[in-house]
């Protein structure tokens, strides 16, 4: 099974767009795949989750898409120059061994140029230091409002080959 994780908690984004891209692609394929969005985190899991105080909500959370599964693809919104504070929460309030060598693909969006390539790098940073595998191929999504039309569906075509061919790397790895 693969989680795909829509890596921000703001309501109705543009990672949430992408991550359901990614979902639809690899549930196209037949693969077993759950979608995470942090909008489902629990509003206290920053002030207990991260102390020891895990909740039941937390706890089900990662019981149903983190712990069981062997490989992830993380949406990472550019935030101030890298990746979300939620993110980086999130993973510290989970025990490094429920990931260590596990396997992840990185998808950076970003309403500039760059496709928070930085921000894939202070990611990769620490999920390294978790143990946990990055797939070498990190895809940054640039300039992301100029590839959706109104209803917000992905529609620039060299960005979904470029989803469709990270997921076929990941599924192949």
């Amino acid at each position: 099974m693969i989680t795909v994780i829509s890596a921000t908690n703001r309501p109705n984004s543009s990672t949430l767009k992408v991550a359901k891209k990614c979902f639809q692609l690899l549930e196209k394929k037949g693969i077993s795949v759950k979608l995470l969005s942090f909008e489902a985190l629990p509003y206290e899991f920053v002030f207990s989750d991260l102390f020891g105080k895990r909740t039941e909500t937390f706890q089900q959370l990662l019981d149903e898409y983190i712990v069981p599964v062997q490989k992830m693809v993380i949406i990472a919104p550019e935030y101030n120059g890298s990746y979300p504070g939620i993110l980086k929460s999130f993973f510290d309030a989970i025990h490094p061994d429920v990931n260590r060598g596990k396997k992840v693909g990185l998808v950076g969006v970003a309403s500039g140029r760059a496709g928070n390539l930085r921000g894939m790098e202070h990611l990769t940073g620490v999920l390294n230091y978790l143990g946990i595998h990055i797939m070498p191929n990190k895809l940054p999504i640039s300039s992301f409002l100029t590839l959706i039309d109104v209803d917000g569906n992905i529609v620039d075509e060299n960005t979904l080959r470029a989803l469709e061919k990270h997921v076929n790397e990941l599924v192949a790895w």
